[in-house]
């Protein structure tokens, strides 16, 4: 991997220089499926930023603002959503973007054999057009989070034109309704957009083209953007932030991120949960009482994130402000494990083969081993790790989530029993119960009283360990203006420019 991103960097580096009003961003990894109906990745989604407007966007505030729909309204029963589409959308084929092409959208989403969004829709019982620019979700049951789900790749809308002629093949020319028209790609090489001059808000997009060229290596990034072979560069090693700092042609963006990484336990998924750490919550207590999350922070992580010990972000909306990341206390993991019947615990934990979840898992490993835990580390491709942690074939593991803007994102898919990641098959009825509560109201205070209930059956029985909250890092060219972080990590690139 990294003899491939050498190469890639020396092959940049003798590329010309790209014209004046083309923006070259270096990604950390290569988009795979550029169609939101089969997308699994954040580097898409990265895409889809300046390809695929969305029915809803997010504003820095995680605050939902139009962007295709001009406004939305629930049922009086809250079973029903409807939303007001904006007039005059295009698609970059020319086709109208109207209720009857949301309603191809959706039931894509819903149905289509390819698609990954059929969990995220699935209180959607029908789409209907009330009229040319007014679609209707009808729903089986209330859902709160729909929203998010529609600000995120449920919401995007794609040609229904370019539907019908590509089908399961439309990511290979995805054609969409964004400021930025798919041109080409080169697979590990480069994603290419041009300006959509019928875009419906062209008045804020002051680029001719955006390239998307994945370079692994965030040293070699780096490298790139300082020869001028990149202007804009996602996930600045924590370790390189100083150095960014301190260039005068370059500016650090950052911002506190939706996104976290946690450690997983293995509770109920084969054998491997019958062990201790598996099977004893106090085991689990003691290890966290023996990890000290602000020094995970400051030795790993240069102090560039933020210390937290719950799926929410600090300071957010959904935050339980009373139960706050608790302190280092090893005497408490040793009586703990004592407690337990044991004097030490063994165990392995899986981490993606990077230099931060190493460097992170090596300072858990030696505060934990002063409380009696003994940790190996196994450390692999990610592909490979989560198909393990999917087999049950872990005791724990350390993995990232980029978040999402409603808290039954970020919850409900690690901790509810059916949830689409819970890989350590934790399961806690009363849990469950309360997390369908949440996202049968609307209410933001009812809400929060549930999540606050939530939180005190999930902190006590322990099946994950959050660790922190990410900050997105980014650095730019200094001739790059107006890029500005958003908590979801997508890089919006309205009013962006490139200073002459």
């Amino acid at each position: 991997m990294k003899r491939t991103a050498v190469a890639l960097a020396l092959a940049l580096l003798a590329t010309p220089a790209a014209a004046q009003g083309t923006l070259r961003i270096g990604l950390s990894a290569d988009p795979n499926m550029l169609d939101p109906a089969q997308s699994g990745s954040v580097f898409e989604r990265v895409v889809f930023a300046a390809l695929c407007d969305k029915l809803i966007d997010l504003d820095p505030q995680l605050r939902y603002i139009p962007q295709l729909a001009t406004e939305w309204r629930w049922g009086d029963d809250a079973r029903s959503l409807t939303l007001r589409l904006r007039d005059g959308v295009l698609f970059h084929d020319g086709t109208p973007m109207d209720a009857a092409a949301v309603k191809v959208n959706l039931d894509r989403y819903r149905e289509a054999r390819e698609s990954r969004r059929k969990t995220e829709l699935a209180s959607v019982s029908a789409v209907e057009v009330v009229d040319p620019l007014t679609v209707r979700l009808v729903l089986s049951q209330p859902d709160a989070p729909l929203l998010a789900v529609l600000a995120d790749r449920a919401g995007m809308m794609m040609s229904p034109r370019a539907i019908a002629a590509l089908g399961e093949r439309i990511h290979t020319n995805p054609v969409c309704a964004g400021p930025f028209r798919f041109v080409r790609r080169v697979t590990q090489e480069v994603v290419e957009l041009e300006r959509f001059p019928g875009y419906w808000d062209a008045g804020r997009i002051h680029l001719d083209r955006v390239e998307y060229r994945p370079i692994p290596d965030g040293t070699v990034r780096l490298l790139n953007l300082r020869a001028g072979q990149l202007d804009l560069i996602e996930r600045v090693t924590p370790s390189d932030v100083a150095s960014v700092e301190r260039d005068r042609s370059l500016r650090l963006i950052a911002g506190t991120a939706m996104a976290y990484q946690t450690m997983t336990f293995n509770l109920g998924a084969g054998e491997r949960a019958k062990r201790p750490l598996g099977s004893d919550p106090r085991v689990r207590a003691a290890l966290e009482a023996a990890i000290d999350r602000n020094v995970i922070n400051q030795v790993a992580l240069e102090g560039r994130f933020v210390p937290s010990n719950q799926f929410e972000a600090p300071d957010s909306t959904y935050w339980v402000a009373e139960r706050p990341v608790p302190p280092r206390d090893v005497a408490k993991a040793r009586a703990l494990l004592r407690e337990a019947g044991h004097e030490r615990v063994a165990f392995e934990l899986a981490i993606a083969n990077a230099p931060v979840e190493r460097q992170v898992a090596e300072v858990i490993q030696a505060m934990a081993a002063e409380a009696g835990f003994d940790i190996s580390i196994l450390a692999s491709e990610s592909a490979s790790m989560v198909a393990a942690n999917r087999r049950g074939d872990f005791d724990a593991a350390i993995v990232i989530w980029s978040g999402r803007p409603d808290p039954d994102g970020n919850i409900a898919i690690w901790l509810q029993c059916d949830g689409f990641v819970n890989w350590g098959k934790y399961c806690n009825p009363k849990l469950d119960e309360l997390l369908g509560k949440a996202r049968a109201v609307t209410g933001v205070e009812e809400r929060q009283a549930l999540y606050r209930q939530a939180a005190a059956i999930w902190m006590e029985d322990r099946p994950h360990l959050v660790l922190y909250h990410h900050r997105w890092l980014w650095a730019s060219r200094a001739n790059v203006e107006g890029f500005q972080a958003h908590p979801d990590g997508m890089m919006r690139l309205q009013d962006v420019r490139l200073r002459r």
